[in-house]
């Protein structure tokens, strides 16, 4: 019991470091020679590299967040002896945070959204799964990424409560745990996105296909 609080804080550290791992703007200096953080919003996801550099750019970059959210909630919980789901929850989040402050570039980065659907699929598949599907209707229905993001947040904590044994499936004590994260998650993403949501207010929100130079 006395080695695992020093195992625990590394591997936190760990994950928060895989998560604070830049992929959008590294590619962009790579590849592209640009600074994502001038063009468009600033903002270190995929949505804004798929506004300014393209799919080919978006689709790697936006499946490496969610991998670096994976990871460390769903492998770390078995390297510190201790493989409770809620360890995925802990190191899920510490992705999360190093995502959105990235030790790598000024503690700046994106909104969160592919990591933690990286970080649900870990924890919690069933309420990832209906996530994506509230993601895909709500974008459908609005074309704005930011909408379908925040609905999406917004949905999984509540198919998790409507739903407990399915949603919390990995978690034990089922439920609580969980449902906490989900709504810590949840808010996050919806204060990520505040200037979104003033853009939407003043109807100067960008709306998917609109073209380079974008928000994000």
């Amino acid at each position: 019991m006395t080695q695992a609080s020093p195992t625990l804080a590394s591997l936190v550290v760990a994950a928060y470091l895989a998560g604070s791992i830049p992929a959008s703007h590294w590619t962009a200096l790579a590849f592209y020679g640009k600074d994502l953080r001038t063009l468009g919003s600033g903002n270190l996801g995929a949505t804004n590299v798929q506004r300014n550099l393209g799919w080919g750019a978006a689709i790697p970059v936006g499946l490496f967040d969610v991998f670096k959210g994976f990871a460390p909630a769903f492998w770390f919980p078995q390297l510190d002896g201790h493989p409770e789901a809620w360890g995925g929850i802990v190191y899920g989040a510490a992705a999360i945070l190093g995502h959105s402050f990235s030790l790598w570039v000024r503690f700046r980065g994106g909104k969160g959204v592919a990591t933690s659907a990286g970080v649900l699929l870990a924890v919690a598949p069933f309420a990832a799964a209906a996530g994506v599907l509230c993601w895909v209707v709500a974008l459908l229905a609005s074309r704005k990424v930011s909408v379908a993001s925040m609905a999406a947040a917004l949905s999984v904590p509540l198919f998790a409560a409507a739903l407990p044994r399915i949603a919390a499936e990995t978690v034990d004590p089922p439920g609580t745990p969980l449902l906490v994260f989900l709504l810590g998650m949840a808010a996050f993403v919806i204060w990520a996105h505040r200037s979104n949501i003033r853009r939407l207010r003043a109807g100067g929100e960008p709306s998917i296909g609109e073209g380079k130079g974008g928000k994000g």
